[in-house]
């Protein structure tokens, strides 16, 4: 059985390091914005390469926030795109603002910059692209955009840790970064977590006021806030894994190699794009069939796990049909959705299982192709 992620693995290599950072909290007795935290914004920033880091409760809080200090909300419009998780579009609603989606680039599945225009109104106030999968969206033509219609950058970077755009990394292009610690990502925690970056001072000392209501100090507010904080111990167990980024990241790198070079001459599978400039750090190795139902069939079979990441637009789910006009209002994410496949590629898969998961969709391509063949037990047709 190869499944698609076991984060068992993970904290038995770390096991010693993440015991005596978790013990070192509980021995100082300091669990909300102490040692640990202000340490771990420190070092993540520097990660970056920007300035300020500020530790908040999870990544839909982080992009909450976000909007909410760039004076983001109600009657306000933010721009972004329909294939993401419902935590993106969560967040801006959070904030008091309508999201507006824009459609992908085919190659991507990023925003398509070229459509972003046409969507701007005298509402909008923000661009929020989602750097999807852990592929940098193309940050220099959005960038330009903003400056010359006074926009805010906002960048939903929950699945991209290290990832690089040009020559910087992604969360330090935009007014603000935002990340997720969830514990599937590529930096995840025992939890809840997440991460605000800036360049920008002002910004910066706003988003610390406003994870903590608004305090100036204890019980003194000097503008609206909420509670949303890293807590010590999450801080402590990320500063761990934070040392063994850079090489987890190569190791996907690595892998999604393997895995792209094997499958560029099957007919029925796509391996994502790779592009010139852009860093990808493969949170999600995603392909696209025509036939991606019964691949996944084909591989659940053989006890090989895969995923779809996401099955829905977020215009075609119940609560947010206004967002879109039916089906065909976003037709490249609507057709993404109805391809992709999410196969496993973590730090943790060995070569071994790699090749196995390459003989399985080599496998599939051949049932598919073969004239009079069977498929999964029963004839082609």
């Amino acid at each position: 059985m190869i499944p698609f992620l076991d984060l068992r693995e993970q904290r038995a290599a770390l096991a010693p390091e993440i015991n005596a950072a978790v013990a070192g909290v509980l021995d100082r007795g300091h669990y909300i914005l102490g040692p640990e935290v202000a340490a771990f914004e420190q070092e993540f920033a520097s990660f970056l390469g920007v300035a300020h880091g500020i530790g908040v409760a999870s990544g839909t809080d982080a992009l909450q926030l976000a909007l909410r200090a760039c004076g983001i909300g109600a009657g306000d419009e933010v721009i972004t795109v329909p294939n993401t998780a419902v935590a993106t579009v969560a967040a801006i609603e959070l904030a008091g603002a309508t999201p507006v989606m824009v459609d992908v680039e085919p190659a991507s599945l990023n925003l398509n910059p070229m459509l972003v225009e046409a969507a701007i109104t005298s509402r909008t106030k923000a661009i929020l692209p989602v750097h999807l999968y852990g592929r940098p969206a193309g940050m220099a033509p959005l960038l330009e955009i903003g400056r010359k219609h006074g926009l805010r950058i906002i960048e939903d970077a929950c699945q991209a840790h290290g990832a690089t755009c040009g020559d910087r990394r992604v969360g330090g292009w935009g007014d603000i970064g935002c990340f997720s610690f969830y514990p599937t990502k590529n930096l995840g925690g025992a939890g809840d977590g997440g991460m605000v970056t800036t360049n920008d001072p002002a910004l910066a000392e706003r988003l610390r006021l406003m994870r903590t209501y608004g305090w100036a100090e204890r019980d003194r507010s000097v503008l609206r806030g909420m509670n949303s904080r890293l807590d010590e111990l999450q801080a402590a167990i990320l500063r761990v894994k934070l040392r063994y980024l850079d090489r987890w990241t190569a190791r996907r790198r690595a892998l999604a190699a393997r895995y792209s070079h094997a499958f560029c001459g099957l007919s029925t599978v796509q391996p994502p794009e790779t592009a010139s400039g852009a860093g990808h750090v493969y949170h999600l190795y995603v392909v696209r069939s025509g036939d991606r139902d019964r691949l996944r069939q084909f591989l659940a079979a053989r006890e090989i796990g895969a995923l779809v990441h996401y099955p829905v637009p977020i215009h075609l789910q119940e609560p947010y049909h206004e967002l879109g006009s039916g089906p065909g209002s976003f037709p490249e994410a609507e057709r993404a959705a109805r391809e992709i496949l999410s196969l496993p590629l973590h730090p943790w898969l060995s070569d071994e299982q790699a090749d196995q998961v390459i003989g399985a969709l080599q496998a599939f391509d051949a049932a598919v192709q073969a004239p009079g063949g069977t498929f999964l037990g029963k004839p082609r047709g």
